[in-house]
């Protein structure tokens, strides 16, 4: 079982954390935003798996950046070279069953990025992995819709899951976060995560790509904790108003300290 996964359920690491920039950019952007998270995550005592995309299928525009490894290769191959260099466990997002084997054989946790969460075939390929799975829920479902997902999964034979909250659709370009989808989803059993930066985003807002603001961000985070998430989402980048994809909603790499220490209040709180 991942490290990351085994620790969600020990007392003594209330502070867990699901991190790193949207997409696969370079060795020379990602690995200088890994190399600093892995450390104040070190030092501060969170618990931390570090996060970024090989590939971004979902795009607002045909001509939206996908990250440089959506044909598998520079993607994955740098990130089995964060978990060597840097001694963290790894988690990226899947899009298709077709390519759960290949990249479950890198990391040590998948994700179903929200749009997929009902994607039977895709749910069924993850579950096979025997890695933990992170399920993002859909902006088009109610938090007890969640249960249909979860029962899939265990229906596959995976029990090791997370369900995360990234915000509900409310009309155009606007998502809104329900707090009370926390405490419906924990009712599965299973660890609540509130996405912190996905949950700002102004889909579409932008014209052909999505808008957001990060001054939400460590608002989103508060709240989810109050509302008892085990564990917190937020996607990071070291100039995000220049990053190709999700730049209005990433934190700028230079607040970590600030939201990793006002993480650590509220988990503790």
């Amino acid at each position: 079982m991942s490290a990351f996964y085994d620790k969600l359920h020990w007392e003594h690491y209330p502070t867990n954390l699901i991190a790193g920039p949207c997409v696969w950019e370079g060795w020379d952007i990602i690995a200088p935003i890994a190399e600093k998270l892995v450390k104040r995550t070190s030092d501060l005592g969170v618990n931390f798996i570090f996060k970024c995309s090989f590939d971004k299928a979902n795009r607002s525009s045909v001509d939206g950046f996908r990250g440089k490894g959506y044909d598998f290769a520079s993607g994955l191959a740098g990130l089995a070279r964060i978990k060597e260099e840097f001694g963290c466990e790894v988690i990226t997002d899947v899009h298709e069953s077709s390519q759960v084997r290949r990249v479950s054989k890198v990391v040590d946790m998948l994700q179903i990025p929200a749009f997929l969460c009902r994607q039977t075939d895709l749910l069924k390929a993850c579950a096979e992995s025997d890695l933990p799975v992170n399920i993002k829920k859909g902006q088009f479902l109610s938090p007890h819709e969640m249960g249909n997902v979860v029962k899939k999964m265990e229906h596959f034979g995976c029990y090791k899951l997370i369900l995360t909250e990234r915000g509900t659709t409310f009309g155009y370009n606007n998502l809104v976060v329900d707090f009370r989808s926390i405490p419906i989803m924990s009712q599965f059993n299973y660890p609540v995560c509130i996405d912190a930066t996905h949950s700002v985003q102004m889909p579409g807002s932008d014209g052909t790509s999505t808008g957001g603001n990060r001054d939400y961000v460590n608002l989103m985070m508060r709240c989810g904790l109050a509302g008892r998430a085990r564990v917190v989402f937020a996607e990071i980048h070291s100039d995000p108003d220049n990053a190709p994809c999700d730049g209005p909603n990433m934190l700028e790499l230079s607040d970590l300290d600030n939201f990793l220490l006002d993480m650590k209040r509220f988990s503790n709180g």
